[in-house]
């Protein structure tokens, strides 16, 4: 395996005599100053990025490796056109464009033209569409703008007729996409959305309501019951009669219910003192949602508006009861419900009436995952056609497509075909068995022509958080390390959403190691069944697989050729001082108020793991400049850090890129180029050739 032929000379970092305290726990923390935007800051950064370039780009293959990221990323991601007003609205990045255009087709997506189009904007530096929200009646496009990668975004107000770009949008900055923009009341004269004040990492959130009659006005809307510090929005009900206020990212509940066109809205109390989930929609006068609230794998029931207790479970009509399946959102289209659920990681969609009978199933395209939201507060975003299922779709070897299902018709019908596929590509599945004897699932991804008389490379791909279910869909780019003869190994660890609320429960908080133990144990078995061996093996994920990563390579740097933390979370104790930090870190990862909790969170923060004379394996650090989640610093700090510890001859590089954040705001450019740099670093390391006989 190829190694770096002699130490590199990486750019001169100093240290302090700083401590970082939490709940009266001290650390070391020697690089906090790089915390800082400070001009000494930003041209060590600067020197490190070029330094990772030109590592990997000095590679004979980089250019050839290039051609296959690119080619695997074409594909549009899991998004669902907008209907509304019988026209359709979209958007794609059209060929040579680094961001997508938003367009609008009329009923039969026959006949389409360009709303608007970045580049009219800033061919240099176009901005982001984060999100796009139709008026009902199909007269005004309301879209989201960021303009520097960071997901912050402004509203943009568009006359779908003449392309008119209105003046006086609310002026108020928004998070980012993950509570749908705005949401239009259905006289399309106004709508609500949830902006911030301050900074992204401050996280102060109101909710408001924007009238464009008679004169356009914003005003905050004051919700009772209200969290100070969640995600919230406020949708209206498909008649158009109600406004529901939403609260909370992971588990989503329906606090408060108000009559629209009354006058002010006078908010009543809904579901409110419960611990769990109640994810839905409201649907004529019940609230019909996915709860894990007596069942961890979800049910499927419906509460009635004049419930006299909403928050009493009895009081619940049980839709459709739980089963070993895991159910994770439900879709009203036209008079039935489609409930989407995973049976053993894979996708499957069944039909149901308003009263829970079972009709049919929607027949999918292959063995893949629907795409949904990555959080369950996300999948309440009205989306789609009002009478036909509309979905994306992909596999771990079919790329993301669009489908449409409608009762009347049986099958389904594609509305936009998959642009990308891993041609004579094989998926297996398999299982490693985890430190406290739990299963644990994992596919594997490679060409069907590929020898197995011999160790293969291989990279994990895995998340494990923040309930989120980590489903086996398309790879993009990292399909390029299959295509070059490598083994793509798509991971299902504790702390996901995969089987329900107690994978979740089992692999956060004081059972947080369980997600990391997972990992460890899909690496030994792949090992001991000969797939690779610890000279071939690569890991990598990104945000909290970022961590993920980190945490694989300083706990366990034994196991592994190559680790590469993309936009990650590092320094844990640090993200405290941060309120978004601190936040995510009370949700997921320990109670930052108890000392023990406190040394606990110390035992996986990659940054308080490093160790002199300790032989890390080769790793290489991506993050975003303008990240609020995972602010490039925590990436800065490790790099510094194991720079300056590492005892082998393992490179330890980082490259921080300037005009990009978490990542769901990147321009296609930028994203090939990190890509196709981390992609080159772990094949050299690994030892693999991007032959001619790449799958095209």
């Amino acid at each position: 395996m190829l190694e770096a032929k002699a130490p590199l000379a990486y750019p001169e970092c100093r240290t302090e005599s700083v401590s970082d305290t939490l709940a009266g726990v001290s650390f070391p923390d020697p690089y906090r100053w790089l915390e800082t935007n400070a001009d000494e800051v930003r041209k060590w950064q600067r020197a490190e990025s070029e330094l990772a370039s030109s590592y990997v780009r000095d590679w004979p293959h980089f250019n050839r490796l290039r051609k296959l990221v690119e080619r695997f990323s074409s594909g549009r991601g899991a998004s669902v056109p907008r209907y509304a007003g019988k026209q359709w609205f979209h958007t794609r990045v059209p060929e040579g464009a680094s961001q997508a255009q938003v367009l609008v087709w009329d009923e039969n997506m026959s006949e389409g033209r360009v709303l608007f189009d970045p580049m009219d904007e800033d061919p240099t530096l176009p901005p982001f569409v984060s999100w796009i929200a139709p008026s009902p009646d199909g007269r005004t496009l309301a879209i989201g703008t960021c303009a520097d990668g960071s997901e912050t975004n402004t509203i943009r107000l568009i006359d779908v007729a003449t392309g008119h770009v209105h003046s006086n949008p609310p002026p108020q900055r928004l998070m980012d996409n993950w509570t749908g923009g705005v949401h239009w009341l259905s006289d399309s004269s106004g709508f609500f959305f949830v902006a911030i004040s301050g900074s992204a990492i401050d996280f102060e959130q109101e909710i408001y309501l924007h009238q464009r009659t008679p004169h356009p006005s914003t005003v905050r809307v004051e919700v009772p019951w209200a969290k100070a510090k969640d995600w919230r929005m406020v949708v209206v009900s498909r008649d158009g009669q109600y406004a529901v206020a939403v609260e909370g990212l992971r588990n989503p509940i329906p606090v408060a219910i108000a009559s629209v066109g009354e006058g002010a809205l006078k908010w009543r109390q809904f579901v409110t003192s419960i611990e769990g989930t109640v994810a839905g929609h409201l649907v004529g006068q019940r609230y019909i949602a996915v709860t894990d609230i007596g069942a961890p794998r979800g049910r499927l029931v419906a509460i009635p508006l004049d419930a006299a207790d909403p928050n009493d479970p009895a009081a619940w009509q049980e839709l459709y009861a739980e089963s070993d399946a895991t159910l994770t959102a439900v879709t009203p289209v036209g008079n039935a419900l489609y409930l989407h659920e995973l049976r053993e990681t894979y996708s499957r969609v069944r039909i149901l009436n308003m009263d829970g009978k079972e009709l049919g199933e929607v027949p999918l395209p292959c063995r893949g995952s629907v795409g949904g939201a990555s959080f369950p507060m996300m999948s309440l975003v009205p989306r789609g056609h009002p009478d036909k299922y509309v979905f994306p779709f992909s596999s771990l070897t079919l790329g993301w497509g669009t489908y449409m299902h409608a009762m009347d018709d049986g099958g389904i019908q594609t509305v936009e075909a998959p642009t990308v596929h891993l041609e004579h590509a094989v998926v297996d599945d398999s299982y490693a068995v985890s430190a406290d004897g739990t299963r644990v699932p994992y596919h594997l991804v490679y060409r069907g022509t590929l020898s197995a008389s011999q160790p293969r490379a291989v990279l994990i791909y895995a998340y494990g958080g923040f309930n989120i279910p980590h489903v086996p869909q398309f790879p993009g780019a990292m399909a390029a390390f299959v295509a070059a003869g490598g083994v793509f190994v798509h991971a299902h660890l504790r702390g996901g959403a995969e089987f329900g609320l107690e994978w979740w429960q089992g692999g956060r908080m004081a059972k947080k190691q369980n997600c990391y133990d997972d990992l460890f144990a899909i690496a030994e078995n792949l090992i001991a069944t000969n797939i690779c061996t610890s000279e071939t093996l690569a890991v990598t994920g990104r945000s909290n697989g970022g961590l993920m990563a980190a945490v694989a390579a300083t706990q366990r740097p034994d196991l592994w050729k190559v680790a590469i933390p993309m936009v990650p979370i590092l320094d844990l104790i640090g993200a405290c001082r941060d309120p978004y930090g601190r936040l995510c870190t009370m949700m997921e990862f320990a109670n930052v108020e108890d000392p023990e909790d406190v040394r606990r969170l110390a035992s996986f923060s990659p940054y308080h793991l490093v160790r002199d004379g300790v032989n890390y394996p080769a790793i290489f650090l991506s993050a975003g400049d303008t990240d609020p989640r995972c602010p490039p610093w925590h990436a800065r700090k490790f790099a510094a850090r194991l720079q300056a510890t590492n005892c082998g001859r393992a490179p330890m590089l980082l490259h921080v890129w300037e005009g990009a954040g978490h990542g769901w705001a990147t321009s296609k450019e930028v994203a090939v180029n990190e890509h196709t740099e981390w992609l080159a670093f772990t094949l050299r390391h690994l030892g693999v050739e991007v032959g001619s006989d790449a799958i095209p």
